[in-house]
């Protein structure tokens, strides 16, 4: 199950997951609540009261340990409460769009540098902040080139050459 925002309720449960008929998806809630231990422990005691042999419970001995495995990086509350996405759906299709519609196309070749530098710009950009960007920086380029220099409100001294330099001739 793959939900758009962690805002938004789990619209339909992955086939494997029953739903309880008073509170939809508990399993999917429970995830979503960070408790990621419940889950494991749940789909554990769920295949030994089903009898089911070593073959049928491998693959759910290893969603159960990965779960747990995982479970520090599961809590999902705080998350939930900022409407940030979690399902990778949505991630892999950013890292697309942001990343990769950039940074393959046929020919190109980027220093880390560079391209670097080309992913955060698309990423202010994306995400809606560009003018707070520009006006930072603007500002931020304006202290550090002129403010400095023009600190005694007088321009720095500029030293003219008396001799032009062989290349000016």
């Amino acid at each position: 199950m793959r939900s758009s925002t962690c805002g938004a309720p789990a619209t339909r449960c992955s086939p494997r997951v029953r739903p309880n008929s008073r509170r939809g998806c508990s399993r999917l809630e429970l995830l979503l609540q960070g408790k990621a231990s419940d889950v494991a422990a749940g789909m554990r005691r769920s295949a030994t009261l089903r009898g089911l042999t070593a073959k049928q419970r491998k693959p759910i001995d290893t969603a159960a340990k990965y779960l747990l495995k995982r479970k520090d990086r599961m809590p999902c509350t705080d998350l939930l409460a900022l409407g940030a996405p979690i399902a990778s759906g949505v991630i892999e299709g950013t890292c697309r769009s942001l990343v990769n519609d950039r940074m393959d196309l046929t020919g190109a070749r980027w220093s880390v540098a560079g391209a670097e530098a080309v992913l955060q710009l698309r990423a202010i950009l994306r995400s809606g902040d560009w003018d707070a960007y520009w006006h930072f920086h603007t500002a931020a380029e304006h202290a550090c080139h002129h403010d400095s220099a023009y600190a005694r409100a007088a321009p720095p001294r500029v030293e003219i050459p008396k001799r032009r330099p062989a290349l000016w001739r």
